[in-house]
């Protein structure tokens, strides 16, 4: 091969996507194999393997590699990290006990309080003391240090979060105080709160310094293995992470904050539906990513993907906010569910039909995989309806065992229910269909913005199939399936800019703003984001973004407001105060006159710059395609038995137009076009669903 290759692999719950593009940007192999938990390198290996083969490539050709996983994720979730203890200012050993010193539901008796990972036994701490300035009040008692290694020896810890009062403001206490650990407890893996989220609020901050702490270990010596299987291979470029704010980082960053790793693989997604949005020229968009284990929307405007600083994990009640552990770093936000092609189904004590959010997996999977798999799960109850053609599933890797499925949805749910299985089936679709889109209205609403405007794009092994099903429940009209959606997190991976972001508070009155002040902390900020971006992208252009969180004093959250990009000027106060009024208004209608306006927090993002974005080219409109063969499908209109005309995916060009019913069949994935919705191919290879006039529809 003479182009230089970039490689990206997501491994996710249920499968391991592995994408190969040219140095053009264009796609040249894709790859769905199953996830191989116990070693997630060697499913990894296989797709790349078989990438590289389809191509005639070897390992020297590659010069790019992206890599993002679940596992931070999962390790949190499964609980499966290292024994961590915490060290805190004397006086504040409480912090988890105490948190926000409320319930997270006012009125349940049996109440479920949210595991935070390190009990009261293992929680220690050591006299100091700055204040909210910086300023030294009480300096680092070093003298009970040999005491504080022996008392972590003796609790058997493998991994320290380091939290001290005000650290974010002055970080030396705790930079002094790892270097003296580290001389007693060598081997013991150390977290500071300034690295990992040096903000203002002790329990997020404490929270999110125990989560990178928990699974440090464990994440060092996974991507240190899978590097050396790799490299062992014959891969010769270096390996970069996809972060969960949508950026690449170095192994070597990933290793040491791999907190900033937790929902890697949905943010390629993001990355990717931003990107088509921009193609489109659609402003509002909800990026729909249905895998094997969960379902990820997003909301994107103006390009842009809709972020966040907080999100909790391992909710004890999936849907309430308060019943998880708070993290807090930049991420794009986004709600999650367990709704996936492995969600299983079963039938509650009461009659209702339950739906996730456990999943099988790939091991053993739906039990239309033969893998040994029983339970009856989505995909299960897609194969009863039709609705996947197993000539064509996962481009022959696995077969599908149709009586398997129909045998495991009638024992699990049609049986209980005293129906017949494909009855059962359509249930089971409906459930899972509206839990997605109910979760996507709910995201909306509490953003403030409506569905119904918006162009949905949809990817992920299961989000074309499912896509029309929850448009028309969301109020949508129009659905985007990129190419290669079967693989869409991994296609962003590759568009993703090498980036980092750094959030730190300094609480600042927007009256009397030290502008010197804030210009050098910038400038530090700046450079410390640009150390991390030089390790994974020299001799480039860099992007910076700076940003101010804003609020009147008294309240409890801040807002977004860009700055200049550029230093500060004493003018800029009055833009700042213009920025927030106007965003404020936006978003709570109006302003509160007369109150006085701060900022608690400022963040800076360097990253390598997007690259450019061609528009669609416009085509002319072809005629109806007449399909070759035809499928018996459960039509999810009518509830009646229809023949579907069968697509491949491949054979459509640009201009043709498919009339549902129809399944578009490719080698990851299928599209589902209802009988309410008719299906066109852009300039771009695109497959646009758009919803018919009620008047015309079946």
């Amino acid at each position: 091969m003479t182009h230089a290759l970039r490689l990206a692999i997501d491994i996710g719950g249920t499968f391991t996507d592995t994408v190969l593009m040219d140095d053009a940007g264009a796609v040249l192999a894709t790859a769905k194999t199953p996830t191989t938990p116990a070693m997630p390198a060697d499913g990894a290996l296989d797709g790349a393997g078989d990438v590289l083969a389809r191509v005639g490539a070897d390992w020297s050709d590659i010069t790019g590699f992206i890599h993002g996983t679940t596992l931070a994720t999962n390790a949190l979730i499964e609980r499966r990290g290292a024994r961590v203890a915490t060290i805190t200012t004397a006086g504040f050993r409480d912090i988890l006990e105490i948190a926000y010193e409320r319930r997270y539901s006012q009125y349940a008796i049996d109440i479920e309080k949210p595991d935070l990972l390190v009990p009261r036994a293992r929680a220690f701490t050591i006299g100091e003391r700055v204040d909210v300035h910086g300023a030294v009040r009480a300096p680092l008692d070093e003298e009970a240090v040999p005491a504080l290694a022996a008392a972590l020896r003796a609790a058997r810890v493998e991994a320290v979060a380091i939290c001290l009062l005000h650290s974010y403001a002055n970080p030396a206490h705790e930079r002094r105080l790892a270097t003296l650990l580290r001389a007693h407890l060598p081997d013991v893996a150390l977290s500071l709160s300034h690295e990992v989220s040096p903000e203002a609020r002790e329990f997020d901050r404490l929270c999110t310094t125990i989560a990178n702490a928990y699974i440090q270990p464990l994440m060092a010596q996974y991507l240190d293995a899978f590097q050396r299987r790799f490299e062992a291979a014959g891969l010769r470029c270096p390996i970069l992470m996809m972060t969960a704010g949508g950026g690449m980082t170095t192994v070597a960053t990933a290793a040491q904050l791999p907190i900033r790793l937790v929902e890697s693989g949905p943010a390629g997604g993001a990355i990717l539906a931003a990107r088509l949005a921009q193609q489109a020229g659609a402003d509002e968009v909800l990026s729909f990513d249905m895998g094997g284990t969960t379902a990820k929307l997003c909301l994107i405007d103006g390009f842009r993907p809709q972020s966040a600083r907080r999100f909790e994990i391992a909710r004890a009640e999936r849907f309430v906010k308060g019943s998880g552990m708070p993290v807090r770093i930049p991420v794009i936000e986004m709600i999650e569910i367990g709704a996936g092609g492995g969600s299983t189904a079963r039938v509650d004590r009461i009659g209702r039909v339950q739906v996730g959010p456990h999943s099988a997996g790939s091991e053993p999977g739906p039990a239309a995989f033969g893998r040994g798999g029983v339970q009856a799960t989505v995909t299960d109850a897609d194969v009863v309806q039709g609705l996947i053609d197993p000539a064509r599933f996962a481009e022959g890797r696995l077969a599908i065992d149709e009586d398997a499925a129909r045998a495991a949805v009638a024992r699990d749910v049609a049986a209980p229910l005293g129906v017949a299985a494909d009855r059962a089936a359509f249930g089971i679709s409906d459930i899972v269909d509206e839990n997605m889109a109910s979760a996507g209205r709910m995201h909306a609403v509490e953003s403030g913005k409506d569905l119904g405007a918006r162009v949905m794009i949809a990817f992920g092994g299961n989000g074309p199939l499912h896509a029309t099903r929850v448009a028309r429940r969301s109020q949508i009209r129009r659905i985007l399936i990129p190419r290669d959606p079967g693989v869409g997190s991994a296609v962003g991976f590759l568009h993703a800019p090498v980036s980092f972001e750094i959030v730190r508070s300094r609480h600042s009155l927007l009256e009397g703003l030290d502008i010197p002040g804030l210009n050098a902390f910038f400038a530090e900020m700046q450079a410390e984001a640009e150390r991390v971006v030089d390790a994974g992208a020299r001799g480039s252009a860099r992007h910076v973004r700076r940003v101010a969180f804003m609020r009147y004093r008294g309240q409890g959250h801040e807002i977004e407001i860009p700055l200049p990009d550029r230093p500060l000027e004493p003018g800029d106060v009055e833009v700042l105060r213009a920025g927030f009024e106007a965003e404020y208004s936006r978003q709570f209608t109006r302003t509160v006159p007369g109150m006085v306006i701060e900022v608690l927090n400022w963040a800076i993002s360097v990253s390598t710059p997007p690259g450019d974005v061609a528009p669609v080219a416009v085509v002319a409109p072809r005629a109806i395609v007449a399909p070759e063969r035809t499928r018996e499908v459960l039509c999810d209109v009518t509830g009646d038995w229809r023949a579907a005309g069968v697509f491949d995916r491949a054979d459509l060009r640009p201009g043709d137009r498919v009339a549902g019913p129809a399944l578009i069949t490719e080698p990851q994935t299928t599209t589902f076009v209802s009988a309410d919705f008719a299906a066109e191919m852009d300039g771009a290879g695109c497959l646009w669903l758009t919803r018919l006039p009620e008047e015309t529809a079946p």
